[in-house]
């Protein structure tokens, strides 16, 4: 929910445009209370202005439609994250049904098939990526949900759809599995097929592997795969099914230290009917095996042009060595290319990205080995570095995408300009040969792109937290401003009495460090009072969360100020988005969270503002990851935070999901996961707790906070837990729990009312 929806209306605030093939673009937005006012813009940037739709058909010129559903782009392309809630229409024009995938943190997800001529409307949210498939695996393309509803025609391919799963490139035959095994098939069904693997069994598996072909068809690569172990997560819910009893659920959930799934690469040459299981003394305990071709989704591996190699990169479990290995085709005999080690942790699930580049026989590696997140070109023969893209005292973001004909990178990068938020995002496009860097965005504040369906323009949509969305219209191959579109009107907000965060910035720990942060004050603030003070905590390593841009700030925080706290969003040492050092603060170290810069943050604004900052009532909350830390803050800092709300919080990372607990707090679980656990700790807790769940979460096991909640009786705490039937991750995180957060904060926060 936006500022937008919380108070009164916020106008020309999200455009609803549409790129012309002529090059021309059109948009249509609100203008004030039930009025619109829809924009032409021509190639050169030149707007014109009308009242009214039938206006702009005439300026169109005849055989314009205004109502041209939305078409799938060729690429993944950068889009508006509003939060918005948005409804896509997606309507089959085709002959045949085609898959919806949503593009989740850790890949795409399944969600829909619509069949042939069918119509499936797909909530979803401004800015997420979907993708479309045939029944057979073919891509169609992709769709970046814009900020409004909108209907999305699918005619057929957009992109090069490729042949039937596991086909041979030059068409001939066909891979799959049958049982355990590995077999091909003549592609039209002329002649038996063969079986190429005798050794797949339940215990070491080629089931669920891809199909990796050579270029000349004449090898192909498949895992076997040993299963990961079974380990139940069970689930008993008050509330009831149809028939009165409780509801249950079980699922598949890891937890570290569990055994993980281990994939091994099979070389098979069909021509000499062989099958060779790769030595694996080089990747001896893979947490996964990822090809060349972006992030770190696997298994797979890349093939050179020329058929004579592949590679594969090496995600030791533990996450503190990446090692891209290459294997000889003609023997199967692997080697080392380059790795890259870390005495804490290689941050895989965010800042992994390769790419092989055939034309020139590169590899294009992402690698934080100086200190920063940045760029380099490796020869894919001898694995030396051959240049840098990219250095500085920044960090690389994001790869967007690789236009490998253009030979040029959309990236997002921050932290270049100096004064600025080292959190902005800006783009930028860099030169594959050479490295040369054009940057795309100028304006200070954080930036979302949305491309022309020829990539020849894009809107720069920007905003900070205290500063309103700008659309501006710009050119890619210079990144030169055609037009100012739109600048959001808050008006009707701020007489309404809406204030801005301020933002503020205050030394770290080591006294050198900028810790960013924003607050947010009563809309009735009071300068000549003093106020209770409220942090919103998360401090998950995989992210940064205080908010960049306009109308972010959540429902939660605003809420809170309107009952007259002074809130507070920091982002502390261990957190991302900077550089190595400051993410290293987290390596098995979760219960640090930050908090003494926090903390010193705090007390610095307090120092700034004396009148108004009651620094002997601050109370602290968050959810998740933040659940955790906010408990955390009543054992360890409880000199300074008095009130704390958690809600589905994992309080021992020995009981959460495998993957985001040993990415920060490594393999094997050892003495570490103990220290910076609540449950074991709970003894020194004090003061005031409230504890939530949903007792049908899957995300964080609801045992945890089960089990803190008992520790804490063993010790003989109070404290108040709620268990909330039939609900899921996060029970805070709607308008009741926003009322039980104040109603809790105001009962130990706000000061007792005066009997005078």
């Amino acid at each position: 929910m936006t500022a937008a929806r919380r108070w009164p209306s916020v106008y020309r605030t999200h455009l609803q445009s549409h790129w012309l093939d002529d090059g021309r673009l059109w948009y249509v937005l609100e203008t004030g209370p039930g009025t619109r006012e829809w924009v032409l813009a021509g190639g050169d940037g030149g707007l014109q202005r009308f009242a009214d739709s039938a206006d702009l058909k005439a300026a169109l010129g005849p055989g314009v439609r205004l109502d041209v559903p939305l078409r799938l782009a060729t690429s993944p392309q950068p889009g508006e994250e509003t939060g918005e809630t948005v409804v896509l229409c997606f309507q089959n024009r085709s002959s045949a049904a085609f898959r919806l995938s949503w593009r989740g943190p850790s890949g795409w997800v399944a969600y829909n098939v619509v069949a042939a001529g069918a119509k499936f409307r797909q909530p979803t949210y401004a800015g997420h990526l979907w993708r479309v498939d045939d029944a057979r695996g073919g891509l169609l393309g992709f769709l970046t949900a814009p900020a409004y509803d909108a209907v999305v025609d699918v005619e057929g391919a957009v992109a090069p759809a490729p042949q039937e799963q596991g086909a041979s490139p030059d068409g001939c035959w066909i891979a799959f599995t049958r049982g355990d095994d590995v077999w091909v098939r003549p592609a039209q069904g002329q002649g038996e097929a063969r079986r190429l693997s005798t050794d797949g069994t339940p215990d070491g598996t080629y089931a669920g592997s891809g199909f990796f072909w050579s270029p000349n068809s004449r090898k192909l690569v498949v895992f076997r795969i040993e299963p990961e172990q079974q380990h139940s997560l069970e689930l008993v819910s008050a509330a009831r099914d149809a028939g009165g009893k409780p509801l249950t659920l079980s699922l598949q959930y890891l937890v570290p230290g569990n055994r993980i799934a281990r994939p091994r690469p099979v070389l098979f040459d069909l021509a000499r009917n062989s099958a060779l299981l790769l030595p694996n003394a080089l990747f001896p305990n893979s947490w996964g095996l990822y090809a060349l071709d972006g992030v770190a989704e696997g298994p797979g591996v890349t093939w050179a042009a020329d058929s004579s190699r592949f590679w594969f990169t090496y995600n030791q479990r533990g996450h503190q060595l990446m090692r891209v290995i290459t294997v000889d085709a003609a023997n199967g005999t692997p080697g080392t290319l380059f790795e890259d080690s870390s005495e804490t942790f290689i941050d895989y699930s965010g800042k992994y990205w390769a790419h092989y580049l055939p034309a020139t026989d590169e590899i294009v590696w992402m690698s934080e080995r100086d200190g920063w997140n940045h760029l380099y070109v490796h020869d894919a023969r001898t694995g030396s570095v051959k240049r840098r893209l990219t250095e500085g005292d920044w960090p690389v973001r994001r790869v967007e995408c690789i236009d490998q004909q253009a030979g040029t990178l959309l990236v997002r990068v921050s932290g270049r300009r100096p004064g600025e938020d080292p959190y902005h995002e800006h783009f930028a496009r860099i030169a594959l040969t050479d490295g040369a860097f054009t940057p795309l965005t100028e304006a200070d504040g954080t930036h979302v792109l949305s491309f022309s369906p020829d990539g020849s323009r894009y809107i720069d949509r920007w905003s900070r937290v205290d500063l309103p969305s700008v659309h501006e219209l710009r050119r890619v191959s210079d990144g030169k401003l055609l037009a100012t579109l739109e600048r959001v009107d808050s008006d009707a907000l701020r007489s309404a009495g809406w204030r801005a965060p301020e933002r503020f910035v205050a030394k770290g720990r080591d006294g050198v460090t900028d810790i960013w942060g924003i607050v947010v004050r009563p809309p009735d603030f009071d300068p000549a009072r003093r106020y209770p003070v409220i942090e919103k905590i998360y401090a998950g390593p995989h992210g940064h969360f205080v908010p960049k841009c306009w109308d972010a700030v959540g429902a939660d925080v605003e809420s809170l100020a309107a009952r007259g706290f002074i809130v507070v969003q920091i982002d502390g040492m261990g957190t991302n988005g900077r550089s190595r050092a400051f993410h290293d603060v987290a390596w098995k170290n979760l219960k640090d969270a930050g908090f003494p810069d926090r903390i010193g943050w705090i007390r610095t604004l307090a120092a700034k503002y004396p009148r108004n900052l009651n620094l002997e009532r601050v109370g602290i909350f968050g959810g998740s990851a933040g659940g955790q830390n906010a408990v955390a803050a009543l054992i360890w800092h409880h000199d300074f935070y008095k009130a704390a709300v958690a809600d589905c919080g994992c309080h021992d990372n020995r009981l959460d999901k495998i993957w985001w607990n040993e990415a920060w707090m490594g393999w094997p679980v050892d003495r570490s996961y103990e220290d910076s656990s609540n449950i074991v700790h709970a003894a020194k807790l004090q003061g005031d707790l409230l504890l939530t769940i949903g007792d049908l979460d899957t995300n964080v096991d609801p045992v945890a906070t089960r089990r803190l909640a008992q520790a804490l009786r063993d010790a003989g705490k109070r404290f108040d837990l709620e268990e909330y039937a039939g609900a899921g991750h996060g029970v805070l995180e709607n308008e009741g729990g926003r009322r039980r957060l104040a109603a809790f904060f105001s009962a130990h926060l706000m000061p007792a009312p005066s009997l005078k």
